[in-house]
């Protein structure tokens, strides 16, 4: 199936790693245009140099968006590089979670800034310019504890409940604009947290795997790359009657639609 994105502009937060990497790779192999954002150098360098050797065409932005100024640089940048802006990728995150009471008010602001206000000013760039072409999409990447939360799991799921709220009001703010929006809800997927904590406990991450994948009704943990597909459809001209939705992506584990 043709995407329909070739020679599209797509920035995608959180870039070099997991989920990130997974789509970055993925809209290029259909042709994208990808500014690939992050604040390690060295993994942008990386993940560049392997869009492009398969001939792919990416712009490398080193920058941390939970600072007030990155999103208006990354923007700028994009433009300057590919002189447009057709997807905007919100995926930067970390896990945070803890016991309420143990969790101070930094933690809190940190995880907002993050996840919510990275987010926030990173649309607020970018639609003006998409307003200007006709259209655009914008995933927020998001996961199921937002709508499923469990006991110790904050900040992490309050941060990622706003983003749901978000994802909602703007599909249909911006949907006179031509503009869609939606979220991915995000469950167990293998990622290099997972493999660092089975290092620490001196287990092979296989073994942990298994142990995680046995609430997940299709019984096993999920590959970054089948979350980069269902981003890359959300992105597409396949998906152009589909906005303010959210797609679980977790194996039938959560209980919320």
């Amino acid at each position: 199936m043709d995407l329909g994105l070739t020679g599209k502009v797509a920035i995608v937060t959180g870039g070099t790693q997991g989920i990130g990497k997974a789509t970055v790779l993925r809209l290029a192999s259909e042709g994208a245009r990808v500014v690939v954002c992050a604040r390690g150098q060295e993994l942008l360098d990386a993940a560049v140099a392997q869009m492009r050797a398969t001939g792919g065409q990416a712009h490398a932005v080193a920058a941390d968006v939970s600072r007030p100024d990155a999103a208006r640089r990354i923007v700028d940048e994009a433009l300057k590089a590919f002189g447009r802006i057709d997807i905007l990728v919100n995926n930067a995150g970390t896990s945070a979670t803890g016991a309420f009471e143990s969790v101070p008010d930094e933690a809190w602001q940190a995880d907002l800034d993050l996840k919510l206000f990275g987010a926030i000013r990173l649309i607020r760039q970018s639609v003006p310019h998409m307003k200007q072409q006709g259209g655009g999409r914008i995933v927020n990447v998001t996961n199921i504890g937002a709508k499923q939360p469990s006991a110790g799991s904050m900040p992490t799921t309050v941060s990622r409940a706003a983003g749901l709220a978000m994802t909602k009001a703007l599909s249909k703010e911006l949907a006179p604009d031509g503009i869609l929006v939606n979220t991915v809800c995000i469950g167990l997927i293998r990622a290099g947290q997972h493999e660092r904590a089975a290092a620490r406990r001196g287990i092979d991450v296989e073994e942990l795997y298994g142990t995680m994948a046995r609430n997940v009704p299709l019984g096993r943990v999920g590959r970054a790359e089948e979350a980069a597909n269902v981003i890359a459809f959300l992105v597409s001209e396949a998906a152009s009657f589909v906005t303010g939705t959210s797609v679980n992506l977790d194996g039938g584990a959560c209980a919320v639609l």
